[in-house]
């Protein structure tokens, strides 16, 4: 039985509404088409020369995965080939020669994550020589900081050694959920043993954080199901948890349309998902970092937190910041800060354009003087939870920010007092509302931003 609604309840629901997650501003929907690379490879050269003395991030998706998980809104590919690894390793490396190529020298390298997709669908013994083959045209950074995405059902100890020899200290687990039912309904069957062996094996390795991803708002889902996930999740101590709403986005995803939603968590019910998430990890000593994300104050993640120090982009927080992140493979998204650009997104499309030697950004945009002022804003109030309210910039704010900061003031979410801006306590678990209030492209999108975005809570 769901309990009944309090002051945080009323603001859950009143703010409940579709909103961007914010690993980009402008957001995904606002981008075009671009009808040739060659703005975009100068502008990368620009870019280059004048960030490359800190070094620059990889985003590499690796989209395959053996099964369909019903609920997942990521570009991947399903097949249980593993023939597909060695020819998809090839583009990406030839996608990377092109990329030095145009910079015209080895690059440095800060960071790297893994994405997908199941980047532990590829062997050990690929992922080594898709590494290898971007180190030797590449140098380290000596502060480098590596992580991927690793399924627990599929990552093995040659997975951990292999890729940890190589410099990486990060590893993801998606959890989800332990409810069989629910796993059930979303296609992914995944024993806790298998979390647990996963986790163990991490740490026997040496890796120095361990995140798990929980999702909130899935098929089946109720109150006692989910304490009981989180009450073995946080009997082995990851060091950060993502808990995420689930987003449920028929209209862009096929395999959600599979769902009866009368098995969907109400709204209200959902709500109270959330907050018991919340309040078990407050009680075992997680930290709202804020935008889904919990961290043990001896993680990374928390310390750059607390020093102000932490970023968000495409890959989600991140403790090292670079100002210039080139995606690699299928729909990878680049981040070379005053523009983005998408790869192809169909998997044939993709190989065609790199096998011809083109760096074949299909969508993206290149942002204005305002885009990159708000820009600063939202990855303030994301990562640093307050911000400075430029004088330069009120004409640009008066209108639309102003007046909805102050309705945030009004609710307890923000301390809003002449130009500085802060986040509250209450207010942490709002992050994306509050960013919404600086965004400029969203302000008469009304209700069909509802098919847009996922919502809030």
């Amino acid at each position: 039985m769901f309990g009944i609604m309090n002051e945080i309840d009323v603001l859950l629901t009143k703010y409940n509404k579709a909103v961007p997650r914010y690993t980009s501003y402008p957001t995904v929907p606002y981008w075009y088409n671009f009808d040739g690379t060659e703005r975009w490879e100068q502008n990368i050269c620009k870019r280059y020369n004048a960030e490359k003395i800190q070094g620059i991030s990889l985003y590499i998706h690796l989209p395959f995965c053996e099964s369909l998980c019903t609920y997942c809104g990521c570009n991947k590919k399903i097949t249980t080939n593993h023939n597909v690894e060695d020819e998809y390793i090839d583009a990406v490396l030839k996608e990377w020669r092109l990329y030095c190529d145009l910079l015209g020298e080895k690059p440095l390298i800060r960071e790297i994550h893994l994405g997908g997709g199941t980047p532990t669908f590829f062997s050990a013994c690929n992922l080594e020589k898709l590494l290898h083959g971007i180190f030797k045209t590449a140098v380290l950074h000596p502060q480098k900081e590596f992580g991927f995405e690793g399924h627990p059902n599929n990552t093995t100890i040659e997975h951990l050694t292999t890729l940890y020899n190589l410099g990486f200290t990060r590893v993801s687990y998606g959890v989800q959920d332990d409810d069989p039912v629910v796993q059930r309904s979303i296609n992914r069957l995944q024993p806790f043993e298998n979390v647990a062996k996963a986790t163990e094996n991490a740490r026997k390795v040496g890796y120095e954080s361990v995140n798990f991803d929980l999702i909130y708002g899935l098929p089946f889902q109720n109150k006692s199901g989910l304490e009981n996930t989180f009450n073995k999740v946080i009997g082995l101590r990851p060091d950060r948890i993502a808990f995420y709403s689930y987003a449920h986005v028929p209209w862009k995803q096929k395999a959600q349309r599979l769902f009866d939603e009368s098995n969907l968590p109400s709204p209200a019910e959902k709500l109270e998902l959330y907050l018991t998430g919340k309040r078990l990890l407050t009680a075992a000593g997680y930290t709202d970092i804020g935008m889904d994300h919990f961290a043990l104050p001896s993680d990374g993640l928390y310390k750059a937190w607390v020093d102000k120090t932490l970023h968000r982009n495409f890959m989600g927080y991140t403790t090292t910041h670079t100002n210039f992140l080139l995606g690699l493979g299928v729909s990878a998204i680049s981040d070379v800060g005053n523009a983005y650009a998408q790869n192809q997104k169909e998997l044939e499309n993709y190989y065609r354009s790199i096998h011809a030697g083109k760096l074949d950004s299909v969508k993206g945009i290149f942002l204005t003087e305002d885009d990159e002022v708000i820009k600063r804003y939202i990855l303030d109030i994301a990562c640093q939870n307050k911000t400075v309210l430029n004088n330069e910039h009120l004409p640009l704010l008066q209108e639309s920010t102003i007046p909805r900061l102050r309705e945030l003031q009004y609710d307890g979410l923000v301390n809003f007092e002449g130009n500085d801006l802060t986040v509250t306590k209450r207010g942490m678990q709002f992050i994306r509302n509050i960013c919404n209030a600086f965004d400029q492209y969203g302000i008469n999108e009304g209700a069909s931003a509802i098919n847009m975005f996922s919502k809030a809570v």
